[in-house]
């Protein structure tokens, strides 16, 4: 408890607080989330948890908080506030998780797959932290392990999308074309909507060298995300096909598209 309460005051040194109760800065950190004004829902939340450092609730504070953070790119932060809630929770599977997701946008793969295991000690039929740990799997180039992962979640579930999914991917990875294209075929007759399955096999498309067919992918991919939530990475593989296709304005106005979508995330 000594450690936490060093913490909170090391994150309130020179925020300017006001006098407010904790159920106060509480409700202000909600309002500002609502409002999307992610610095001062940091602000509220270190500041109601300065109020009552030793309150039941400041675990799940601690755990948005971080959330947060990482939201704003400040990931150092970020784990040093999940770190803290995890001294009072350390077998939460939703902190394991929100730390995991941490680790992978960290560029700490090693880091995301331990959490990912201790889930999956814990829950060994958890499909998302299969699936997630699959893909840091094929990141790290474990494919062996990567598969059992993909081939457990079908294990659990045969109709699930996510275990064919990993499997195509490490397809891909493996040279596997044509296995791959099938399996987004069969998966694309029974999601039509996804949007990580256009993504995924416009990309397979860029590696056998068909990027009219893969401009075709992309562009249905961008279509059903829409323009609410822009995904920066469709934007990077529509840039990349229009280099194929020596479309060099196109491609650069793509990869500045990516950014911008980037910077307001």
């Amino acid at each position: 408890m000594k450690i936490l309460v060093v913490f909170l005051l090391a994150l309130s040194v020179g925020q300017g607080v006001t006098c407010q109760t904790f159920d106060e800065w509480v409700d202000l950190s909600f309002k500002y989330l609502s409002e999307g004004d992610l610095p001062a829902a940091e602000v509220a939340l270190v500041s109601a948890m300065r109020q009552k450092p030793s309150n039941p609730l400041n675990t799940m504070l601690l755990t948005n908080l971080g959330t947060i953070q990482r939201r704003q790119g400040k990931y150092d932060e970020a784990l040093i506030s999940y770190n803290a809630a995890m001294g009072n929770a350390p077998a939460s599977i939703t902190l394991l998780s929100a730390r995991a997701e941490l680790f992978t946008e960290m560029n700490r793969p090693e880091n995301a797959i331990t959490d990912y295991s201790s889930i999956i000690q814990k829950d060994n039929s958890n499909e998302d932290a299969l699936y997630r740990r699959g893909l840091l799997y094929l990141q790290v180039k474990n494919y062996g392990s990567a598969q059992a992962d993909f081939e457990r979640i079908l294990e659990i579930n045969p109709k699930t999308y996510y275990g064919r999914a990993g499997i195509a991917s490490l397809c891909k990875l493996r040279g596997e074309y044509d296995e791959a294209e099938r399996i987004y075929f069969y998966l694309m007759e029974k999601f039509p909507e996804q949007v990580d399955l256009y993504a995924g096999r416009a990309e397979l498309y860029i590696l056998m060298n068909r990027p009219g067919r893969a401009m075709t992918d992309i562009n249905r991919a961008i279509r059903l995300q829409g323009e609410e939530n822009p995904n920066p990475y469709l934007y990077t593989i529509r840039s990349r096909i229009k280099e194929m296709q020596f479309e060099k304005k196109g491609a650069e106005e793509d990869r500045e598209k990516a950014a911008k979508i980037k910077d307001k995330w």
